[in-house]
Order: structure tokens, then C-alpha cells, then sequence
């Protein structure tokens, strides 16, 4: 797994989107919350740090965490659809992956839409750009729910961020302990490279 997505990648699916618009940005992104371990822990160190960041929220998660959904909006950061049960495209019929889609569409509206696994075949791709759906994806991954993942790994593999890129984070369980050991080290180099953090429209 690479922590930089290749551009030949990038070229072979280009009805998705990679990159964000201002070169002189990155646009730091975190999946599958909000989780009631994690999601507080990220919105107390942004707000520290002064980010806004776009969460891709599963809709069983905002369901169960409704409060906590609420304050990733109150703290002005931007929300994307991750399905509602976190399912992978390319093993789910294109009906049950939609209507999961729109499940979760209609606790939160979003144009915004991430892929869980970053897996989806093209009749599903098809599909949610009728819908009006923008299909986000990243640059550069932290791969912070690998176990196998040591966080100076990721912290070293941030020297590759540049202009434009998305990154990928989880607030999750499983990535706890390599995000909240990684992400304020990641978001120093950024700022040192003195790039700003946007949010994705």
C-alpha cells in the first residue's frame, strides 16, 4: 500500500477526484466517524491548531453518535457521505450500495462522497455522478489503522505532502493509536512547509 496514490492511478480513474484545487493547500480528510473515542480527541486538536477538515461519516456512526456528529459541524468543518454501513463497493450490488448511500443522505446532505476501502465498479461511479455526487478520494494516505504501521513511519512519509494533495486519516478505534501519536506531528511538517489546510467544496 502506497502512502502516495500513483499518478497512473489517478489518470485510470479520473471521474473521481484526487487532488483539491489550491496549490498552495492541503485538505486534511477523516473516515468512518464520528466515534466517541477518537472524533473528540481530533476536534479538540484542530480546534487547537486552528483547521477545518472534511469528515467522511459512516451513517450507522451518525446515528449512534448524534451529538458528537453535531459538533464536527458546530466546530465548521465540513461533513462527506461514507455509506451507511461502510460497505465496499466492488462486493455490493449496485441497488444495496446506492441505497446505503442514500441512507446516509438522508441524515446529512453532501455532494460529498468517499468510497469506503476507495473501492466502487464503474456502474456505481456512473450513478452517483447522476446523483450530483463528487467522488472523493486522496493523495496521500497516513494508513494509520495498520497495525503493522509504526507512527514514525508516518510521520517520516509526511515529508512527501505538497500543494493539492488530500489526506486521508480515520477517526476509528483501530486507527487510534497511530493518529492521535501521528496527526499533530503530520500537521507541523505541513505548516512548516507553510501550506495551508482547506476545506473540500
Amino acid at each position: 500500500m502506497f502512502f502516495r496514490v500513483p499518478v497512473l492511478m489517478q489518470f485510470l480513474f479520473k471521474r473521481r477526484i484526487w487532488r483539491g484545487k489550491d496549490s498552495s493547500a492541503v485538505y486534511l480528510t477523516f473516515d468512518d466517524g464520528p466515534d466517541k473515542d477518537t472524533t473528540p480527541w481530533v476536534l479538540d486538536l484542530l480546534k487547537k491548531e486552528n483547521i477545518k477538515a472534511t469528515f467522511f461519516c459512516i451513517g450507522q456512526n451518525i446515528e449512534n453518535n448524534p451529538s458528537l456528529f453535531r459538533d464536527i459541524i458546530k466546530n465548521g468543518h465540513a461533513i462527506g457521505n461514507h455509506t451507511f454501513n461502510h460497505e465496499k463497493g466492488t462486493d455490493t450490488k449496485r441497488t444495496t450500495y446506492i441505497n446505503s448511500v442514500n441512507k446516509t443522505e438522508a441524515l446529512y446532505s453532501s455532494e460529498l462522497f468517499r468510497p469506503p476501502y476507495g473501492r466502487m465498479n464503474m456502474f456505481q461511479v456512473s450513478k452517483l455522478i447522476s446523483m450530483g455526487k463528487k467522488i472523493i478520494m486522496w493523495t496521500w494516505n497516513a494508513q494509520d489503522y495498520k497495525k503493522s504501521r509504526e507512527h514514525a513511519q508516518i510521520i517520516d512519509k509526511a515529508k512527501i505532502i505538497q500543494g493539492r494533495d488530500i489526506l486521508l486519516f480515520h477517526n476509528s478505534k483501530k486507527s487510534a493509536e497511530n493518529m492521535k501519536k501521528s496527526l499533530p506531528e503530520v500537521i507541523k511538517i505541513v505548516k512548516q512547509k507553510q501550506l495551508l489546510f482547506k476545506l473540500l467544496d
